[in-house]
């Protein structure tokens, strides 16, 4: 072969190739075509255009005065369509952009108007269909924005897209903040926003998406092609004002004792309504805030407030009696000696001894009767529920720790005498006010709620009614004994001079318990927790309430430092609810004769005061008066003021004194408070005008 035929030969080879291939493409494009065309074109669909859910509005959350604790308000994303019909001409678009730009600078104050105008200028000329102008903007500044130049041109002709986001809000902020709680994805829920998400959340709608250049989606579609439904809404059982009563005293306390943190719960007793519920906890920058629910979720031993426990099983088994006498100062146990930190007050009764809440006293009763039988004990508090969770309508709820003689770690020379006073035992503080609740709710043991109702559009779709964890928890007579020894605590015992007052009565149980310091134990480091669980008022019980402070640098006994807001708490809840009937005492006159004293001053406001009271009066017809008792009822003397001559205005409060005193042209000096004892002038001396006098108040 010469080397002419071998050069065609590989030419015709890689000819030959070539053309092979080609027929490979055209059959390979004609397959794509006609055979997979309709798979493949279905695929370009999808991924060009897509249905994206549409976020619904989140429902409300609402107090139990009707407050809004949480709520969605709109916030936008503001786009703009560079080829819109209204700006489609050059002319039209150059001619306005400058002054949308200085409007947009002016408003907004983020940029100057020449960046504004070279922004839209560049997104005109890159002919951008979806170009984002401005995040979270508000519903009020897009009202606004729609009225600037190129905007104003029409719904669709000025390009303006608002893209609708929704926004949650607290609108009292820091109040009931860990209670209502939120909901975050890839973050457990938290409080009511959590616990109701289904019902608060709604119902996401769908709009179609296209994705246009720059991988950017645009809707297809101004309107959505399946509307959201919005969600329900939540009435919670917080009251707004209760809850900022709480919230301020739990906090002062904490600041004053130094306190680690805390935590307050004031609970309806009849109904297990939450009226309010605050924690705190002491930050490194030495500043209380809301971080962990310790009221649901804070297991502690529960110290001096689980005597209730201990004394009702003694008193509802007879082992005792309010009157049996019992030593208190210390009681030896094997390797242990329990001591009252305030030292023995004797041998005395029972009552007495936990009015002043002796630990040994307790600790004694309990031990040698149950000491045979020690699950007799504890069964009690197994069949008060006090080893269960309550069912919250909140996530978070520890789980109670209470022990029986069947538990490994169960030590039975020592674990019963220490659990009598608060020890060796794990409950939140809502799990012993609950059960303080019990008591002040005749027996009858609820579980709390914290949503009392869910509404759609105004109208209820479902309630809520607290769940009866025990009908009865004891005898009427051991609930009555126990009531006694509670009111005993605040007027004869730890709580005096603290928690009394004497407008009404508060029944309750301070406690104090030393705190284990983690793996560490007892005596690494002395920790406390104070706190005292009561109700008010108690003749007719209305609310329960809790306090707990716990790691308290001054001082740590429970009356000492979880008294004081206690008390504030008590004293502004009683005072501000006037559904509590306020036991007032009527004055008695029997046998008396004078009538009740009168100030003299103006005719007209004494004659409403005397018809209020229904006391009869005989009322003269000058301005001024001075009342004097008479048989036939109040007579009214008339008071005349003369220029240049001295009233009488003995007897007068200080208003009405310096209106005659002005009247007759003098210048009073004034001495004390009160009502005029004395005046410089007798009455009815000539004076000049101007002339000085000098009134004594008592």
């Amino acid at each position: 072969m010469n080397i002419r035929t071998d050069i065609l030969l590989r030419v015709y080879i890689a000819f030959g190739l070539i053309v092979c291939f080609a027929f490979a493409v055209i059959f390979k494009l004609c397959t794509v075509q006609f055979s997979q065309g309709k798979k493949w074109r279905a695929m370009a669909d999808s991924l060009s255009t897509r249905y994206v859910n549409v976020e619904a509005v989140r429902g409300n959350i609402y107090s139990n005065d009707g407050s809004l604790l949480a709520t969605s308000v709109p916030e936008y994303e503001l786009r703009m369509d560079l080829l819109a019909g209204g700006i489609e001409k050059d002319d039209i678009f150059y001619e306005k952009v400058d002054s949308l730009a200085q409007k947009m600078s002016s408003y907004f104050g983020d940029k100057s108007a020449r960046k504004y105008a070279q922004m839209f200028r560049e997104a005109r000329k890159d002919k951008e269909r979806y170009f984002l102008v401005k995040r979270k903007v508000s519903h009020q500044q897009l009202t606004d924005i729609r009225r600037f130049p190129i905007f104003n041109l029409g719904r669709y002709k000025g390009g303006l897209i608002s893209v609708q986001m929704n926004k949650r809000i607290l609108p009292f902020r820091s109040l009931a903040a860990r209670t209502i709680g939120y909901k975050n994805e890839n973050v457990q829920p938290v409080g009511l926003e959590g616990a109701y998400s289904k019902y608060i959340d709604g119902e996401s709608g769908k709009q179609l998406m296209q994705r246009i250049a720059g991988g950017v989606w645009q809707p297809i579609h101004r309107d959505v092609e399946i509307a959201p439904k919005d969600g329900a809404d939540i009435i919670s059982t917080i009251d707004i004002n209760m809850q900022d009563i709480a919230q301020n005293a739990l906090k002062k306390q904490l600041v004053k004792s130094k306190a680690d943190h805390g935590c307050v719960i004031l609970m309806e007793v009849e109904t297990g309504e939450i009226r309010a519920i605050a924690n705190y906890t002491l930050t490194k920058d030495s500043s209380y805030v809301e971080k962990f629910n310790y009221a649901i979720a804070g297991n502690q031993d529960p110290g001096s407030t689980f005597k209730v426990a201990s004394y009702m099983a003694l008193l509802e088994d007879k082992k005792v009696d309010t009157s049996t006498l019992v030593p208190t100062g210390y009681y030896q146990i094997p390797g242990h000696t329990i001591k009252d930190s305030h030292g023995s007050i004797g041998v005395v009764s029972v009552k007495r001894a936990f009015e002043e809440s002796s630990n040994a006293a307790v600790a004694k009763l309990v031990n040698e009767a149950y000491k045979e039988n020690q699950s007799k004990f504890t069964d009690h508090l197994y069949e008060w529920g006090l080893n269960e969770k309550l069912g919250l309508q909140i996530p978070g709820e520890a789980s109670p720790v209470i022990k029986n003689p069947e538990n490994r770690s169960w030590n039975k020379n020592m674990t019963l005498p220490q659990m009598a006073y608060g020890y060796e035992m794990q409950l939140t503080p809502l799990k012993m006010l609950s059960f303080y609740n019990a008591i002040a709710n005749d027996g009858k043991y609820v579980a709390p709620i914290f949503v009392k109702e869910i509404r759609r559009l105004n109208n209820t779709i479902e309630q809520f009614k607290a769940r009866v964890i025990n009908d009865k928890i004891c005898s009427d007579v051991t609930l009555k004994k126990m009531q006694e020894m509670l009111e005993g605590v605040v007027s004869e015992g730890t709580g005096r001079g603290i928690i009394y007052n004497p407008l009404y009565k508060v029944a309750g149980k301070t406690g104090t318990a030393q705190v284990a310091d983690g793996n560490k134990g007892y005596r690494a480091k002395k920790q406390y927790q104070a706190s005292f669980c009561g109700y008010f008022p108690a003749d007719n019980p209305k609310y329960s309430l809790i306090v707990v402070i716990n790691d308290p640098k001054n001082g740590y006994y429970g009356a000492q430092v979880a008294g004081p807001p206690f008390r504030e708490i008590a004293d502004k809840v009683f005072a501000r609810d006037l559904s509590i009937p306020e036991p007032v005492q009527a004055d008695k006159f029997a046998g008396n004769t004078i009538m009740p004293r009168s100030k003299a001053g103006h005719k007209q406001a004494t004659e409403r005061v005397y018809k209020a009271l229904g006391v009869k009066a005989l009322f003269a017809n000058n301005a001024s008066t001075n009342a004097i008792d008479t048989n036939n009822g109040v007579y009214v003397k008339d008071i005349n003021y003369t220029e240049g001559t001295m009233p009488d205005v003995s007897g007068m409060g200080l208003k009405d004194a310096l209106f005659a005193l002005g009247n007759a042209g003098l210048r009073p000096i004034v001495k004390g408070s009160g009502k005029v004892v004395s005046q410089s002038l007798l009455p009815g001396v000539r004076v000049r005008k101007g002339y000085p006098v000098v009134l004594e108040l008592n």
